[in-house]
């Protein structure tokens, strides 16, 4: 997993995050930089560990710096579980252990819940999204190393071990059909964001901007508006295509540049089932919705369909709405959804 180089104005203003991620190491569980002062007099307090082999980080606007502090590390500290217990590369993840025996015995809340739902996404979908990719990430992974493509023969047989259907899941066990393995990555963030979300407001924090890879945000900015999230321009890692206002719902965005196995941005991570290859018309998607891990999910289908029927997909989820964004690095169509210009 690649960082995914959203940019958020709320979170840096007042001064740079580059100095945080400099204190990051691994084995270090968290960051926290000193607290600032804000106009009303409250404490400013950021937070970054690193997770999902990328930075992840909290902002909150917190009476009692002290209170605040341990907060934003609680969360911190939730979301560095589920990588421990989620990221399918991770040693020893229950993920790692699922592909590797085919059968795993009390799979826990966090498993069975993105699994679940992930088999819901796939069916919603039509197959455009699916858990089962993980052959054609091991696949293209493998070729790359190799320094070139996959032929048709190679896709045609990790296409074969694709099906969602092929999960067994319940309380007591999740069962994989012989030779089908599964990847969570494309929606553990999303889902990370969520389960910080929920430990910031159990600890009381009203107003914070939580940075799992896919983004939640809580009341207001230290400002007292909205916190605003910019959304990565595909094409120049410097620069964004817009401003999204945070209005109570998760902001989640997949692109071609995140992991790229060709320099065109042509072959990249984002596959499409049907075909083992990448979607050939979009850079990226970003997508609103009521959950983080509703808003991550939907990123993969919105880029894979084409553009009616990922418009018909989204329009089953109340609430939820998308930004398109073509090779061209042009926004293409949105739905429900207020892009700012820069």
């Amino acid at each position: 997993m690649r960082r995914r180089l959203f940019l958020s104005a709320s979170l840096l203003a007042g001064g740079s995050a580059a100095g945080m991620w400099a204190l990051l190491r691994p084995g270090v569980p968290s960051t926290v930089r000193q607290a600032e002062r804000a106009q009303d007099g409250r404490f400013v307090l950021r937070a970054a560990a690193l997770a999902f082999d990328t930075s992840v980080s909290v902002c909150a606007v917190h009476d009692d710096p002290i209170l605040g502090r341990r907060a934003l590390q609680r969360a911190l500290g939730r979301i560095a579980e589920l990588d421990r217990q989620l990221v399918v590369q991770r040693a020893g993840s229950r993920v790692e252990e699922l592909n590797s025996t085919g059968r795993l015995q009390r799979p826990g809340a966090h498993l069975l819940r993105l699994v679940e739902f992930a088999q819901q996404i796939a069916d919603a979908s039509g197959g455009a999204f699916d858990p089962t990719v993980q052959p054609l990430w091991e696949l293209y992974s493998a070729c790359e190393r190799q320094r070139r493509t996959p032929t048709r023969d190679e896709l045609s047989a990790a296409r074969r071990r694709i099906d969602w259907r092929a999960i067994e899941a319940g309380p007591h066990h999740i069962r994989l059909a012989p030779g089908t393995s599964i990847t969570l990555n494309g929606i553990v963030q999303g889902y990370a964001a969520d389960v910080a979300f929920d430990s910031l407001a159990q600890d009381g924090v009203a107003d914070a901007l939580i940075d799992a890879g896919e983004y939640g945000a809580l009341g207001s900015n230290r400002f007292g508006k909205p916190w605003r999230v910019g959304i990565q321009h595909p094409r120049d890692r410097s620069a964004l295509i817009g401003v999204v206002p945070m209005d109570g719902r998760f902001l989640a965005t997949s692109g071609d540049y995140s992991t790229s196995f060709t320099d065109d941005f042509t072959l990249n991570h984002i596959f499409d089932p049907h075909t083992g290859v990448s979607p050939p018309r979009l850079s990226g998607v970003s997508v609103a919705a009521r959950s983080g891990l509703l808003a991550d999910a939907l990123t993969k289908p919105m880029m894979v369909l084409d553009l009616a029927a990922a418009q018909r997909l989204l329009d089953r989820y109340p609430g939820a709405g998308a930004v398109w964004i073509d090779k061209s690095a042009r926004i293409v169509a949105t739905r429900n959804l207020t892009v700012e210009a820069v």
